[in-house]
């Protein structure tokens, strides 16, 4: 069963436009969920709205938006009425500018959506959009009124279709500085820094997603599979908690030596002081 669309509206380049859907990338139907219920009866729960003041639970259809203006005081807003706001992102998407998409920083990056076209008239347009924004390597800027908010997109060819990633406002989103300002500057040695290159080479690999493992969900199956056969509820074995490092220098070299079989028969000892950097002048190895 083809999945759901979670918007259809059209794709505009300039004079030349395109119906399209939007299809979400991420789906959570596999994943373990839990229902409420009533510890005594077994009987799944549900939840009501109740009146803050009275106590009393609410009629179907009782229940309405307020916007607060002042210390308890709202204004009524009816659903129909949110539905009525359209504004031209409500439908389409223009392409008013575009950018390399390198140039977004990861911090901006919000929602992946796939864009693929709506019908067949649909088709050769955007193919056009697509080929053409392949063709420069470029991405798209846009805007979209998705769940009753407008976000800025960025849109870029994938395969047959595109995809289109939605995007935090500036002000939504923490700049680096004010987290990582407190950081002080270090001053690294050398030898450590290229042992510490020399396990990332060691460790380099193809980005694979299919072997990325869900530990902890497998762990909740598992838990599942023993209560519902009348098991007691496994014991999960104490992770070790790691400690700060003591002597980091000592600590590069273990690590190197522990990963010594993905090197093929290399000693890496004897690499590392091949390609080595001078050591400070000092001669004194930090630790930290």
């Amino acid at each position: 069963m083809a999945p759901r669309p979670a918007w259809k509206g059209y794709l505009k380049l300039s004079l030349v436009t395109c119906a399209i859907e939007l299809t979400n990338v991420v789906t959570h139907t596999e994943k373990v969920s839990f229902r409420i219920l009533n510890r005594k009866t077994g009987n799944t729960v549900k939840r009501i709205y109740v009146d803050a003041e009275t106590g009393k639970p609410l009629e179907e259809g009782d229940e309405i938006k307020g916007y607060e203006v002042d210390d308890d005081e709202f204004v009524h807003i009816e659903e129909d009425e949110i539905e009525a706001v359209q504004i031209e992102t409500s439908h389409t998407m223009s392409l008013d500018g575009f950018v390399d998409k390198a140039s977004i920083q990861q911090i901006y990056l919000d929602t992946p959506y796939y864009v693929s076209p709506a019908d067949k008239v649909s088709e050769e347009a955007f193919a056009v959009i697509r080929d053409a924004m392949s063709g420069k390597k470029m991405a798209g800027l846009a805007r979209i009124v998705l769940y009753q908010r407008e976000r800025p997109v960025v849109i870029e060819p994938l395969g047959k279709g595109m995809v289109l990633t939605t995007l935090r406002y500036d002000n939504t989103v923490r700049q680096p500085d004010t987290v990582f300002g407190d950081i002080k500057a270090v001053k690294t040695d050398d030898e450590m820094t290229d042992l510490a290159e020399l396990i990332i080479d060691k460790k380099k690999a193809k980005f694979d997603p299919s072997k990325f493992d869900d530990k902890y969900e497998d762990a909740l199956l598992e838990l599942i599979r023993a209560k519902k056969a009348g098991r007691k509820a496994p014991k999960p074995k104490a992770a070790p908690k790691p400690s700060n490092v003591v002597n980091l220098f000592d600590a590069l070299k273990k690590s190197l030596s522990a990963d010594r079989g993905a090197g093929k028969g290399k000693n890496p000892a004897k690499r590392s002081a091949k390609t080595a950097r001078p050591k400070a002048a000092d001669g004194r190895r930090k630790s930290a």
